[in-house]
């Protein structure tokens, strides 16, 4: 055996590496031991500040959410989504503020539970501020989570769902969170028309808060816990020396049926997460996905007999146009948007031949179907959500006219008519338009005539398409009293009636109700492939 000199002595050389080897696993057994020992600490860690986050505030102030009929912001995800969906992020994050001994008050997660999952299979991002941590308030760190998630969701093409309860901005971080609301305005801003955005409004909304919401395209409230306002009852009182309750100033009832500023109200947060989840199915995921289809059985080409009959014979008598709605969409199935702000207008989503489709019609049952102030703003944002997400318009018209008034005219009837207009006439989706009585004046060209680039126009044979009422029209032309009830009848033999439009090709058919269904359900599978462009801008100028 050879020897190999090591220092002053000589050792076997088949001996020689295990010196050195004997001496590296006796270091990597120590390193070894001391990193499964650090490995064994951050997974405590981890583990305990994966239970501090799921307690959110605390037994107490959970216990205290529940007893107020509220879930806690962990249990809305979960409602919300598909059961194991939930991916969520920044569950480690925490506020920095150091002011008024705010870092000796720290939850993992901070104020606001944020990630995306699924509902029904389609991806959504979510935010649920969490009023246990808090108050819900916004701080830096809270404002960062809700823009990453804004961020990636316009990044993947998916919509954001924001479900808020929150007592406002955190006082303690002072201008940090106001700049913290602004973040999440631009994102809002930029996200819209590209992704549906949703705000569930499930507690308190106040101050800058409420900016947020409203620039998102459907705001939805529950009843009785939910409250949107710029400034509370004690500072209106203040001010103004007015007394108001917070439900009466900023309630669920007041945003639906008085202000416009939410889109609908549900029981409690269950039916709320439910319907919210409803809505959902009809959406498309972003603005580069077309219309969503589903399966269906009903029959594309259903007659509807029942429509035969819906308009009464005198023309002044009111019927319900919801009637018309569901007796044409699939299954009866319609999500009304709005149901109780200016009624006289009904807008939602449905579906025809599985596709879903967006539905504008004037309800004769309400103010006669005339288009106000409150209506006309309503139906233009719904026609320009529906063209931004490529959702075909189906409109149903029974309009007498715009409503008369100092009130309309003082409040600018003109100014937000022009705005139902504008979304009409810039549309470029397939827009099917039934008459199914009267089309009067100006409301007649503003409700996707054929003149607004109205791709397939239809009357019933009860329409009547004039520039007004027979009665009206011959106390103008005839001053003689004698002779208005011969020009009346001769009015409504020449113009009470669909061939004025129909000869001029105004309108494309006087079709027989009971077919309507069948005749949308053809133009919507011919205008699938419809593509219309507007001239290239940087954006127009709505009559705002």
């Amino acid at each position: 055996m050879s020897l190999l000199r090591f220092g002053t002595s000589f050792i076997p050389r088949a001996l020689s590496c295990q010196l050195p080897c004997t001496s590296y696993l006796q270091q990597r057994s120590s390193t070894d031991y001391s990193s499964s020992q650090l490995t064994l600490r951050v997974r405590k860690r981890i583990e305990e500040t994966r239970e501090r986050a799921l307690q959110g505030g605390g037994p107490k102030r959970i216990e205290n959410q529940h007893r107020k009929g509220k879930l806690t912001a962990r249990e809305r995800v979960n409602l919300l989504l598909d059961e194991g969906t939930f991916v969520e992020y920044d569950r480690n994050v925490e506020h920095d503020c150091t002011e008024f001994d705010m870092e000796k008050q720290k939850f993992p997660g901070d104020s606001v539970v944020t990630g995306h999952g699924r509902i029904n299979g389609r991806v959504a991002f979510v935010f649920s501020q969490d009023f246990t941590v808090f108050g819900g308030s916004l701080s830096k760190a809270h404002s960062q989570k809700i823009c990453k998630v804004m961020d990636q969701a316009m990044q993947v093409g998916a919509p954001v769902i924001g479900l808020n309860d929150s007592g406002g901005a955190r006082i303690q971080e002072g201008v940090a969170s106001l700049a913290g609301y602004a973040d999440i305005f631009q994102r809002n801003v930029m996200s819209s028309g590209v992704i549906p955005q949703i705000s569930l409004v499930m507690g308190p909304c106040a101050g800058g808060a409420v900016y947020s919401p409203a620039l998102t395209d459907f705001t939805f409230m529950v009843k009785d816990t939910s409250y949107l306002f710029i400034t509370g009852p004690d500072v209106v009182k203040a001010v103004t020396n007015e007394d108001v309750t917070q439900e009466e100033l900023g309630g669920a009832k007041t945003h639906t049926s008085v202000s416009g500023v939410a889109h609908g109200a549900f029981a409690n947060d269950v039916e709320a997460l439910e319907k919210l989840r409803e809505l959902f199915n009809f959406l498309p995921l972003s603005n580069k996905d077309p219309s969503p289809m589903r399966d269906y059985d009903d029959p594309w080409d259903r007659d509807v007999p029942g429509l035969e009959t819906v308009v009464p014979l005198e023309s002044t008598a009111a019927y319900d146009m919801h009637d018309v709605i569901y007796g044409v969409v699939d299954e009866r199935d319609f999500f009304e948007i709005m149901p109780n702000f200016a009624k006289n207008i009904i807008v939602g989503f449905a579906r025809m031949a599985g596709r879903t489709v967006g539905i504008v019609g004037n309800n004769p049952k309400v103010a006669a179907g005339c288009l106000d102030i409150n209506s006309s703003v309503k139906g233009a944002r719904f026609v320009r959500f529906c063209d931004a997400f490529n959702i075909p318009l189906i409109t149903f018209v029974d309009v007498p006219g715009f409503l008369p008034g100092t009130n309309q005219e003082y409040g600018g009837i003109i100014r937000h008519g022009a705005k139902f207009i504008y979304a009409y006439a810039e549309a470029t989706v397939p827009k099917i338009t039934v008459i199914t009585r009267k089309a009067y004046g100006g409301a007649y060209c503003v409700m996707s005539s054929k003149h607004l680039r109205g791709d397939t126009n239809y009357t019933w044979p009860t329409a009547e398409v004039a520039v007004m009422g027979a009665q009206g029209a011959v106390q103008i032309i005839f001053r003689d009293e004698q002779k208005r009830s011969a020009a009346e009848k001769e009015y409504v033999e020449s113009f009470s009636n669909p061939f004025p439009a129909a000869v001029r090709g105004y309108v494309d058919d006087i079709i027989m109700p009971h077919t309507t269904r069948k005749r949308i359900n053809q133009d919507l599978a011919l205008l699938q492939s419809k593509k219309q462009e507007n001239p290239w801008k940087k954006h127009g100028n709505i009559p705002l």
